[in-house]
Parts: C-alpha cells; structure tokens; sequence
C-alpha cells in the first residue's frame, strides 16, 4: 500500500541534495521519543538491523532514543525538512500538519484497536498517507499506541462532570484542546517529557494516556486514579522524509518498506505483552482503576469538536464518514 503514496517536493536544492545522500547510501538518522526497553523502541532497533539486512548494507540507520535529538514537534519538521530520514511519531502532532492525519484525533472516532488497523491498512489509511506524504512525511508503517485514557490524582472519573476544573495536560492539538474544553477541564498543552515534574507539584491535576506511558514514565506515582474513557486510539506511524524514500530506486523502496512492515509486525506483538503487564503493574502498587460504565455522554460532549473539525476540513467529511462506516 505505502509504495503508491504520492511524491512531495520539499524544494529543488533540498531535493537534489538528498537524493544524492539516498543514492550513496549516507547514513541515516532516526528518532523515537520511548524509552529503552519500550515496544517501539525495540521495535526500530529492528528497523535499523533489517535495514541494513535487506539493503545489503546500502543503507544503515542509526537510532536515537528518548527524544534526545529534540521534541517530537521538533523531530517531525527535522524528519520532513531531511535532518533526519526516519521518525517513529504519534499522529496526534502530526495533524496540525496534515489535515487528513488529524481525523484519527477526533475523540472516538474508532470502535477498538483492531477496527483502527482496518482502517489504516485499507482506503482510509491510504488516504491518510497521501495526506502526510504531501507534506514530505511518507508513512512505512503503522505501530499501536493502545487506546488513552484520563488519570490524575484527585480522583475517580466516571462522568463528564467529573472533568469539569481539572487542569489536563494534552499533546499539541486543538482537537485535544477542544475534547477538554467541552468535558469542562482546563487543557494545557504540554511537552511530554515535562509531564512528571508538572503532575507532582500540581501545574497540572491529570494527563491523558495508554497503559505502557502512564507505567514507563512514572506517572502513576504522581496521578494515582486511571478512569478507562479510551476516548483517543491515535497509532504511531514509521515515517520517512519524502525526497529521502523517493529518491530510492523500487527495490530499495520495497526492501525501507519490507523492514518497516516487520518492525511494525514485531511491536504491536510487544504492545500487546507490555499493555498488560504495565496495567497490572500499576494497579498492584495501589492506583484506583475504574470501568466507565456508560461512555456515552462523554462521546454526546464531543458533537462540537466533531462540527468545528468538518467546518474548518469540509472536503475532509468523506473521511470521516468512511471511517465510522468501517465495520
């Protein structure tokens, strides 16, 4: 599927000077904001072994971990701008880039996990990357992130009522912004990596995430109530600069994308061991876990955010309307 993503021309300097780098074989860099250990983390160090397998050694890559290269808003405009040829990324930050990206942003949007892969792996997902690949990211992969849900340290949340003045930290997207805005709650925009400090001394009362991120990063210890909303199921994607891949002769596209495929293949294995252990890893150390028992007028609160989305992306609703025709 991702071999028939559009070209994208950053620039003709830009462009030139990359295909170059493609056709000798340079170096590549890579980021990924996870820690060691993590799926994807894991999982693009088999990228990078892979890549260098199926390219017979035409094409190595090196990974940096832990966002020590940047932020992840400023690693997406370092990987589309060519600084760096490969990023593992939330689409959450992606959408304000690409529109198309942005509809898996829309608060339950997907049924589950599996009804988002079968999405992504057919005419909407294609959708999506031509939309990202237009803006010089080209998607090789996708990789599960798990469903979000909302934790902070005052108490259980059952209802939208009970979102109602909390101060919640959310990744920087206006549709996340306005999912906290409608629930009543104070959004506050946020890095991830400044998260722990600001939930322990109370900048912020709560944050919004999957099992492995609410365990990996001790929020738990600082936000000891997990209300399961799963209102976000947002995947990662394996993103490469577009000039990068399309400077690539077929058999090198096809050998990026194969290894992609399996490191992708290999994490939401891992995903699926860690998302369980992480749960039951948290919830043995004392934190308050809590089914929401009747999500419905939290998905009712989200009429605007869905209204304002298709008011400002019109040519977007088709999208929207086959991703909620997915069985």
């Amino acid at each position: 599927m991702y071999q028939k993503i559009s070209t994208f021309v950053v620039g003709a300097v830009t462009a030139a000077t990359l295909v170059v780098n493609a056709a000798s074989a340079a170096d590549w860099r890579g980021w990924n904001i996870h820690v060691e250990g993590y799926p994807n983390t894991v999982a693009m160090d088999k990228f990078a072994e892979l890549l260098t397998e199926k390219t017979g050694g035409e094409i190595n890559l090196q990974m940096f971990h832990g966002g020590t290269l940047g932020s992840q808003p400023d690693a997406i405009e370092q990987v589309r701008l060519g600084g760096l040829a490969i990023g593992n990324f939330n689409l959450g930050p992606i959408g304000p880039i690409a529109a198309e990206a942005n509809v898996v942003s829309l608060p339950f949007i997907f049924k589950d996990v599996p009804h988002m892969f079968r999405v992504l792996e057919g005419e909407g997902g294609q959708a999506i990357a031509d939309g990202m690949a237009a803006k010089g990211l080209i998607p090789l992969a996708w990789y599960d992130a798990g469903a979000r849900s909302f934790y902070n340290g005052e108490k259980a949340i059952n209802t939208p009522s009970d979102v109602a003045g909390l101060k919640v930290r959310v990744m920087n997207n206006d549709l996340y912004s306005g999912m906290i805005s409608e629930l009543g709650g104070n959004p506050s925009p946020m890095a991830f990596s400044e998260v722990y400090q600001a939930l322990k001394t109370g900048v912020v009362d709560g944050a919004e995430n999957n099992w492995p991120s609410y365990e990996s990063t001790g929020h738990f210890e600082v936000a000891g109530f997990y209300s399961l909303s799963q209102h976000l199921i947002i995947p990662e994607c394996l993103c490469i600069n577009a000039d990068i891949y399309n400077g690539l002769s077929a058999d090198m596209q096809a050998a990026v994308t194969a290894a992609a495929q399996e490191s992708a293949a290999l994490q939401r294995e891992m995903w699926a061991a860690r998302e369980t252990a992480s749960r039951e890893k948290v919830v043995a150390s004392g934190v308050v876990m809590n089914e929401i028992a009747n999500k419905l007028p939290f998905q009712e609160a989200m009429a605007p955010v869905y209204e304002n989305y298709l008011a400002a992306n019109p040519d977007l609703r088709p999208l929207v309307e086959l991703i909620q025709a997915t069985d």
